[in-house]
């Protein structure tokens, strides 16, 4: 099985990029949690792909086709592959590339890996051969009131259509979103959430709230002493059921706590890191420039699994 030679070839002894995928419909942040990434490894450690360059038509194109960017069969998903199994081998790659802010596909460009490989879209995690090229999977899942608000901001401001543009699109984009995205998140390690704490009124300009799924299938860090120094208050752990009905740890970091205490989560995590160096200030950084504690404590646990997989490798 081509999926299983993957998993073979990337188990030998040859070091190798560590891969992340972070999947998500359209608007639900991925760009934001994949830039702080980036920065806090710095450009000369972490390579980043956006894989939702790998359209066959472009937008003007699209319009006579009976799906939308969401369906595979809108996507070279076989060339994805090909190009995922040669990152996760540490090879280069000649990627295409999308200008959405045009809708048309230009000149491609060079990519090759660097320590850390950052891989986001819409369909990374679509197939079993996609998913065999990574070590720590990711699926970002807000709650869809929120990611339609997100994305009517978002294509207004950068991408030029009207609010009733994009309403029309994305209720245009539902079924294969349904069909296509949202069954990604059934193969994610890790399940993100920004939204409000129900049952809260905060003031305007409070941060949202996180909810991570923490699922087994990779080793999460331990959070105990990091908890018991937060008295609780940034954030705390308990056993919620999947989608699935099976248990799993959910970890909830309060977005209206203040930013001294956050700080004290944060400073715990990034100790654990051994990085040896102060807290990156790009940590938590919102599009808008303002900052959020849930998302950087979010950044700082991925920052664990790929440093952590990287000593795995080193060792």
């Amino acid at each position: 099985m081509p999926h299983r030679i993957v998993h073979m070839l990337r188990a030998r002894g040859r070091r190798r990029p560590v891969m992340l995928a972070i999947a998500g419909d359209s608007a639900a942040g991925k760009t934001t949690l994949t830039r702080g990434l980036v920065e806090c490894l710095g450009a000369d450690r972490m390579t980043a792909v956006c894989v939702d360059d790998y359209h066959r038509y472009d937008r003007v194109e699209r319009r006579d086709k009976p799906f939308t960017a969401l369906h595979p069969d809108c996507n070279y998903i076989e060339i994805m592959e090909q190009h995922l199994q040669l990152l996760s081998m540490g090879e280069p790659i000649l990627k295409p590339v999308y200008d959405h802010s045009t809708g048309q596909l230009v000149r491609p460009e060079l990519v090759e890996p660097r320590d850390f490989v950052i891989v986001e879209g819409l369909l990374p995690l679509h197939t079993r051969l996609a998913r065999a090229c990574f070590d720590i999977t990711v699926y970002l899942d807000p709650p869809e009131t929120l990611r339609h608000r997100w994305k009517i901001e978002r294509d207004c401001a950068k991408r030029g259509y009207t609010p009733d543009q994009v309403r029309a699109e994305l209720e245009r984009r539902e079924p294969e979103s349904a069909a296509f995205i949202r069954p990604q998140r059934r193969w994610a390690d890790i399940v993100v959430r920004f939204a409000p704490v129900a049952g809260r009124t905060d003031p305007p300009g409070t941060p949202l709230s996180a909810e991570l799924l923490l699922r087994p299938t990779i080793d999460h860090p331990e959070l105990r002493g990091v908890l018991d120094d937060a008295e609780h208050r940034a954030m705390h752990l308990k056993l919620h059921r999947d989608t699935d009905g099976r248990p799993v740890d959910a970890l909830h970091i309060h977005g209206y706590v203040s930013s001294e205490e956050c700080q004290v989560v944060k400073k715990a995590i990034w100790e654990r890191l051994g990085t040896g160096t102060e807290i990156p200030e790009a940590l938590g950084k919102l599009s808008d420039g303002t900052d959020s504690g849930p998302l950087a404590i979010t950044q700082l646990l991925l920052l664990y699994h790929l440093l952590e997989a990287n000593r795995r490798q080193a060792a």
